[in-house]
């Protein structure tokens, strides 16, 4: 496993929330950043530079949630298409059923160690504006 992947939340959380999807009979959809996922897809998949794929088990083939990305096959307008998504481009995962889920962002994974020049105070994330992170369900 490569060092910088090492201790990395997002794939433990994905696969934690797929399998509660499933196993409570949920339909599970990732949403991905499809500018930094380099899919093969058409615009007409896209909308505001996000994709929003099924990743059940009934609509996959092959599916597998690793640690640097989620691969599976999945038919789109009736074409079979192998997909391989990096982990880093998915941004969130929720039940179609529900809209339960989890958004992941950049301050889900560990914050790196500070450098020894760091004595700085760190800022709240949430303080900059006032505004709290918000989970938003996208059809």
């Amino acid at each position: 496993m490569a060092e910088g992947h090492a201790s990395a939340q997002r794939p433990y959380l994905l696969r934690a929330m797929h399998e509660w999807m499933t196993d409570n009979a949920l339909t599970a959809h990732i949403v991905v950043d499809a500018g930094t996922a380099n899919l093969s897809l058409s615009p007409e998949h896209i909308r505001d530079n996000k994709i929003v794929l099924n990743v059940s088990y009934t609509a996959t083939r092959g599916l597998v949630i690793g640690n640097d990305a989620v691969s599976f096959e999945a038919r789109f307008n009736g074409v079979p298409t192998a997909l391989n998504v990096p982990i880093d481009s998915v941004l969130g995962i929720y039940a179609r059923e529900s809209g339960q889920g989890m958004v992941f962002s950049e301050e889900s994974e560990p914050p790196t160690d500070p450098s020894p020049d760091d004595s700085g105070p760190r800022q709240d994330p949430t303080s900059g504006d006032g505004k709290r992170p918000a989970l938003r369900v996208v059809k």
